[in-house]
């Protein structure tokens, strides 16, 4: 089934975008994996607390090394562009929570 973006939802992803472009450090990376992020809080109906999965996010956000990805989720976390709940769980996914407003 498939969630079409509405309005309000699409309105905060580019807002929070345009953010990360003023930040001098977030790179290219940061935004693909936000971006996969967005498409993953899409595809669960834009319900927050949402499932990932790590193999999903670093297949459509393009990164290549574990490393890069595990970076990248820190320091989105820390700006405040997301809030992450990781499961060590080999089957479970990891949680995302889409935050509403942004400091």
């Amino acid at each position: 089934m498939k969630s079409i973006i509405k309005g309000k939802e699409l309105t905060v992803y580019a807002e929070r975008v345009k953010l990360m472009g003023s930040n001098q450090q977030l790179f290219a990376t940061h935004v693909s994996l936000f971006t996969a992020i967005f498409v993953s809080w899409q595809r669960s109906g834009f319900n927050s607390p949402f499932s990932i999965s790590r193999r999903q996010l670093m297949s459509c956000s393009r990164i290549a090394a574990f490393a890069t990805y595990h970076k990248c989720i820190k320091e989105l976390v820390a700006y405040g562009y997301i809030r992450y709940e990781p499961s060590y769980h080999p089957i479970e996914g990891s949680l995302m929570y889409w935050p509403e407003n942004m400091p």
